[in-house]
């Protein structure tokens, strides 16, 4: 699994960056504890309710040779072992988000199809209605935390290392970080990467993939774990169609031929086209 790519041990080896409304920010250790430090940033610089539903998180990245060697056994042991606690450590941000009466989206891609962009649109919308947190998970950097901190939503930065997903552990401690005041949509922005977030459940309500135009209309196919996994699809970046060889037909074809009850929605987080129903659909999901 994981332990081939650098991800390790869930919760291991990761930063979470708390933002403040001045532009600074304050760096807490992985453990989820506030003994870090700040900075002050004294100049400008660019850095880029509840429904329970059950994913397919035992999902893996194909299926696993059946090979009777002792390293093959340990490795499946370790990955059940790995996958079991966040399993729980899941479930146990689940209730915490029903309880403060948040609903929670878990968002996946690959890495440039505009999940950030989508974001800042959602919250420059429908800001005045409801609330907003946000989690960013992302390798390295503070880019997009520092591009959501501008709209005054609370936003914690987590840097995820050699790690190439979020994991519940680490949410746990993002919220935690967050402390969120009342009801609301909790917005957790994973890594840029089709596979191994697909494994992971963070807790959240629903899965939110975004499928960028630009990436072709094969992604369903060639990372089916993702698109099975996910409840929501946003087909993003339409306005380049025109430039493009990419049949949303057929995107959208392969995607619901992977998984039937995916719900999908055309837009562009450039123009604005399109996103009005998301916004219905996010506008529903709250009321209930």
């Amino acid at each position: 699994m994981c332990d081939t790519c650098g991800c390790g041990e869930p919760g291991n080896g990761f930063l979470i960056t708390r933002m403040n409304r001045d532009g600074s920010h304050e760096h807490l250790p992985g453990d989820g504890h506030a003994e870090g430090h700040s900075h002050a940033h004294s100049h400008s610089h660019s850095h880029e309710h509840g429904h329970g539903h059950e994913h397919e998180h035992h999902q893996h990245h194909g299926e696993m040779p059946h090979v009777h060697t002792p390293d093959a056994e340990k490795k499946i042991e370790l990955e059940m072992d790995v996958l079991s606690k966040n399993n729980l450590l899941a479930e146990r941000n689940r209730g915490y988000f029903e309880g403060k009466g948040l609903l929670a989206l878990n968002w996946v891609s690959s890495p440039g199809s505009g999940k950030t962009s989508i974001l800042e649109r959602l919250v420059e919308a429908l800001g005045k209605e409801m609330n907003f947190y946000l989690i960013e998970g992302d390798q390295q950097s503070l880019l997009d935390a520092e591009r959501i901190n501008k709209t005054g939503v609370p936003v914690v930065q987590v840097n995820t290392g050699s790690g190439c997903h979020l994991d519940a552990a680490m949410v746990q401690q993002a919220v935690r970080s967050l402390d969120p005041s009342g009801p609301g949509i909790l917005m957790i922005e994973n890594v840029g990467n089709l596979v191994c977030p697909a494994l992971f459940d963070l807790g959240e309500h629903f899965r939110v993939l975004v499928a960028s135009v630009t990436e072709g209309d094969d992604k369903p196919l060639k990372y089916p774990d993702m698109f099975r996994t996910s409840q929501v699809c946003l087909i993003n970046k339409i306005d380049l169609l025109p430039y493009l060889d990419t049949d949303v037909k057929v995107l959208k074809g392969n995607a619901l031929r992977v998984n039937s009850s995916l719900e999908i929605f055309d837009m562009s987080a450039r123009t604005g086209e399109g996103m009005e129903s998301f916004y219905e659909w996010l506008r529903g999901k709250m009321k209930k």
